[in-house]
C-alpha cells in the first residue's frame, strides 16, 4: 500500500472513521462481501482464515457492497448483525461502499486500478510491504490452497 492508500478515508461498519493505516505492517485480505449471494457461505472460510492467522499478522477486512444483483440491500447495522449471528464474523467489517461504477470507492480504485471487480467476494491480498500481492476471483474460496499459500508466503516476509 502506498502512503496515499493508507490515507483513504474509510468508515467502520459502526460509522466510526478509519483508514487502512490502522493495519500498517499487517497482511490484509480485503474482500467485497454480500449477505444474499450464492457465495455468502465464504464468510465461514474468511472467518476461519482470520482465526487461524490473526496472531501471525493477518487481518481479513470485509467491505459490504450492493453492486451485484442487489445482493447486499441492508443497512450497516443489519449487515453486521447478519454476519455475526449467521457466520460468527469477528474480523473487521467496514461500512457499505460501492466497488464498481462511477461511484466506486477510492479504495477500490487504488486496489483494482483500471480493472473491474467481477462479483461479490473478490479478494485482494496486501502484503506487509503495502503492495497487492495477489488477487483472487470470487469463486476462489478462502480455504483454497492457492489463497492459503499466498497468505503464508506474505506472513513469512518481514
Amino acid at each position: 500500500m502506498t502512503a496515499s492508500l493508507y490515507a483513504i478515508p474509510l468508515k467502520r461498519i459502526d460509522g466510526s472513521e478509519a483508514t487502512l493505516a490502522d493495519y500498517a505492517g499487517r497482511v490484509l485480505l480485503v474482500v467485497n462481501v454480500a449477505s444474499k449471494c450464492g457465495l455468502t457461505p465464504q464468510y465461514d472460510g474468511l472467518e476461519a482464515l482470520y482465526a487461524k492467522y490473526k496472531d501471525r499478522g493477518l487481518t481479513v477486512i470485509g467491505f459490504p457492497a450492493n453492486n451485484f444483483a442487489g445482493q447486499e440491500p441492508g443497512g450497516n447495522d443489519e449487515i453486521l448483525e447478519f454476519c455475526r449471528s449467521t457466520y460468527g464474523v469477528d474480523f473487521p467489517m467496514f461500512a457499505k461502499i460501492s466497488v464498481k461504477g462511477d461511484d466506486r470507492h477510492p479504495l477500490y480504485d487504488a486496489l483494482a486500478g483500471d480493472e473491474d471487480i467481477s462479483w461479490n467476494f473478490e479478494k485482494f491480498l496486501i502484503g506487509r510491504d503495502g503492495k497487492v500481492a495477489a488477487r483472487f476471483s470470487p469463486k476462489t474460496v478462502p480455504e483454497d490452497a492457492a489463497v492459503v499459500a499466498a497468505i503464508e508466503a506474505e506472513l513469512a516476509k518481514n
